[in-house]
């Protein structure tokens, strides 16, 4: 298949690129900088220059492809719901270009949200009717499906983890460094469910390759791992004491670190045959240089 994916220098993104082209698909890669779009083209990959704004040509780009892959997405805390905003209005330019066909789309959400305080499945759905959640990607996808789109969502664990991350866990380091002290909320029993990154990108590639008839796949290798755990892993990988502290310690960074968000992946494993194989999270922090040391 010729592919289009799109935050293909991404975190993930990247992975799911070297999983397509190791499988013989072609790739088109969306780019926003040079540097990167040299890096995507000498993978063996065509490359998209453009943004998430330029609709005209993320509709162009999808038409001509078998299959989309959906990954960008700017992570600006600042400005999250301008950025969610963004995403919508993107998942519904490239869905328009597929109306007719039978080609897929796959989107990308993720799971904290998604069903607090008990484990989540592949059946549950978000708010997608409440203006206040936050990402808007699958309230988008289902109008796709309503239309007739083939499309899916890919909701990817609270911590997709692996040397080289710059998200969630190297948040947590850097805050844990400033504070002088690796924390947790109350006990810290509350459950983050993991994957690690390679896991992550694969799951992508068997999804599409699969064609399986489902509206969300869970990139969950770990059900939860307890927080305090984690707050565990990190003191001791930057030699700092574990403690816990009051939300406000946290600032942004609570509503994520006190979330109880376990998650089931049985039903995404039955679908597409996806088996991770990568290290646990806890495995993976207590590996050398995790977090740049």
């Amino acid at each position: 298949m010729r592919i289009f994916v799109t935050g293909a220098t991404g975190w993930v993104g990247s992975v799911v690129v070297d999983e397509l082209l190791g499988a013989g698909h072609q790739v088109l890669g969306l780019s926003r900088s040079e540097e990167k779009a040299v890096r995507l083209a000498a993978k063996g990959a065509e490359v998209l220059r453009c943004t998430l704004d330029d609709l005209d040509r993320l509709a162009e780009a999808a038409g001509n492809a078998d299959a989309v892959i959906h990954l960008a997405f700017n992570h600006d805390f600042s400005k999250y719901a301008e950025n969610s905003e963004q995403d919508r209005r993107a998942i519904e330019a490239m869905g328009e270009a597929l109306l007719g066909t039978d080609k897929p789309i796959l989107v990308t959400t993720g799971l904290a949200s998604l069903a607090p305080g008990r484990v989540a499945t592949e059946e549950d759905m978000p708010p997608l009717s409440n203006p206040n959640y936050p990402r808007k990607s699958e309230a988008a996808a289902s109008a796709l499906a309503e239309r007739g789109v083939r499309v899916g969502a890919v909701r990817l664990a609270t911590t997709v983890h692996g040397i080289g991350d710059l998200a969630l866990m190297s948040f947590l380091a850097k805050l844990a460094r400033e504070k002088g002290v690796s924390a947790y909320i109350g006990d810290g029993a509350n459950r983050w469910p993991a994957v690690h990154v390679s896991d992550a990108g694969r799951l992508y590639r068997l999804a599409l390759e699969a064609r399986a008839p489902a509206r969300a796949y869970h990139a969950c290798a770990e059900e939860g791992v307890a927080f305090r755990a984690i707050a565990e892993a990190i003191g001791r990988a930057l030699d700092l004491p574990v403690e816990s502290r009051p939300r406000e310690h946290f600032s942004w960074l609570a509503s994520f670190v006190g979330a109880d968000a376990p998650v089931s992946s049985a039903r995404t494993r039955e679908l597409t045959g996806w088996k991770p194989t990568g290290p646990t999270l806890l495995a993976d922090l207590a590996q050398p240089g995790y977090f740049g040391q």
